[in-house]
């Protein structure tokens, strides 16, 4: 049934049936597809592509050298350079990124964590390069930190240390980006690690709280920062369950900042978020039926109330996607949008007895374990214990079983297969891309400023070791051609690497 307390209406607190009255009635989520590989420069002709194509924002992958802080010629990063996702490794290799794409026109989204003050900093240059106003690019950096020690891994410093960084940049957005999202805090890295639909919501949000907490206790009012706080979810494959998260998510969002850490702006309380497909639920088997498990995630997303969705292509379970499977998986978006009818009611299943029952029921599910995190001392406290890194283990391990002993079917793995291998074109990088890479990284030190760069380097750890905000020293060193790596280095020295017990 029902909740006494919600109103009918989409648009009003706390937001369950949507965040705005309209909805898609009124504006379409952004169709925003996620790439990234090789150079700068072949990443900028497929962004060229997908804008030519209909995409209303760019999503930039990274490579794994770029998450990681280490530059291409670094010995961890051989094998690595433009792997899976672009090489970024100094203002040169952003400008390249861009060129011809007027940041003030196009939103981006780039999913990146540990150094992303140092990529939000390169865009902030960029912008002012191409005689934007900062003030009005739009965009969003991941910077969620906190999930990457409890699902993903590409962390470099102590977590106390990065929860610093991140909070740096809430403050020195607001003041220089304020039209930026800060962060997204992303709960789609936890169900990609085997988490179920209630501890996905459960874990972001605990993450979410220790992000409020720490930005309050550096002495930032909750409605100057909250409103440009965002979130990223996964769409998984259980149609009904997806659009009771989403539903749950907002209301239980809604009232925790209202009741929790008191807001008074109505922006503050509401739960925007981006979706993707679960990369996940794709299978190397029978690649041709991910097109229909795609289609279902993304309708489950779009029903639930996205505000931005990204398509997985078919062939991602073996490879990066091509232009073609690119394409079809923002068709597919396109299909959704303007051909299904299914935008012109805001929550098409509001009212319905099992969907208010469910979205009920992953609420409460959900603050049980939040209440149970806050018993712990936080978020940061349960990661430090591995406790979020347990329960989503023992639900990663529990699906597995499943598949294998049949309990969980999944077409054309475990029944229904087929003995026709269906050959597609997997896309390949160019592997001359790691040797440019180097070269060009190498070339970019010899011809720079020394004295100015090496002077920003050094201001940049004098600030580290001290209390001031992190981003202008960071922003500095970007523009003296500091490179991802040696930025990456400078807070190495002071704050020191992380290493999981585990």
């Amino acid at each position: 049934m029902p909740s006494g307390n919600d109103p009918l209406k989409p648009g009003e607190f706390p937001f369950t049936r949507g965040i705005y009255p309209g909805m898609y009635r009124d504006r379409l989520w952004t169709m925003r597809q996620y790439a990234g590989f090789g150079s700068a420069e072949e990443s900028n002709a497929r962004y060229r592509y997908l804008l030519s194509q209909g995409t209303t924002g760019l999503s930039v992958a990274f490579d794994l050298p770029t998450q990681m802080g280490m530059d291409p010629d670094h010995p961890l990063a051989t094998g690595e350079v433009g792997r899976v996702g672009v090489s970024i490794a100094s203002l040169a290799d952003m400008r390249k990124l861009f060129d011809g794409i007027s940041v003030e026109k196009v939103s981006t989204s780039m999913t990146i964590n540990s150094t992303a003050a140092i990529l939000l900093a390169f865009y902030f240059l960029i912008a002012k390069e191409q005689g934007a106003d900062p003030r009005k690019i739009a965009g969003t950096i991941q910077n969620d930190i906190l999930k990457e020690y409890i699902a993903r891994g590409t962390y470099i410093y102590p977590p106390r240390a990065a929860l610093r960084i991140v909070t740096d940049v809430f403050a020195w957005a607001a003041r220089e980006v304020p039209e930026w999202n800060t962060i997204s805090i992303s709960g789609y890295h936890i169900r990609e690690a085997g988490s179920t639909a209630v501890q996905e919501v459960a874990f972001t949000f605990a993450n979410a709280i220790a992000y409020i907490e720490s930005a309050i206790a550096a002495g930032l009012d909750i409605d100057d920062f909250a409103p440009r706080l965002s979130f990223f979810f996964n769409a998984h494959m259980d149609f009904l369950t997806e659009i009771a998260k989403y539903r749950a998510s907002r209301r239980l969002y809604a009232r925790l900042m209202k009741e929790r850490f008191g807001a008074k702006n109505e922006r503050s309380c509401m739960l925007r978020f981006h979706t993707q497909t679960a990369g996940s639920s794709l299978t190397a088997q029978q690649p041709d039926v991910n097109v229909v498990r795609t289609t279902i995630e993304a309708l489950a997303a779009v029903m639930g109330g996205t505000q931005s969705l990204h398509t997985n292509g078919r062939d991602e379970a073996l490879g990066l996607p091509t232009e073609e499977t690119a394409r079809l998986a923002l068709r597919t978006q396109q299909v959704i949008a303007y051909e299904s009818g299914v935008t012109a009611v805001p929550d098409p299943f509001g009212g319905s007895y099992f969907m208010e029952e469910l979205t009920d029921q992953i609420e409460k599910e959900a603050m049980d374990y939040i209440r149970r995190i806050d018993e712990m001392g936080g978020a940061l406290a349960g990661i430090e214990a591995g406790y979020q890194q347990a329960q989503i283990q023992n639900a990663a391990y529990e699906f597995q079983r499943d598949i294998e002993t049949g309990a969980k079917v999944v077409v054309g793995v475990n029944r229904f297969q087929s003995d026709e291998s269906t050959e597609i074109p997997v896309f390949r990088v160019n592997s001359a891309n790691e040797r440019v890479q180097v070269e060009s990284v190498r070339k970019l030190r010899a011809d720079r400023d020394e004295t100015m760069w090496r002077s920003s380097i050094e201001a940049l750890e004098t600030a580290a070791r001290g209390t001031e905000n992190l981003m202008p020293r960071i922003a500095a060193a970007a523009d003296a051609d500091a490179t991802v790596g040696e930025i990456s280095d400078a807070l190495r020295r002071v704050f020191g690497e992380y290493r999981d017990r585990g």
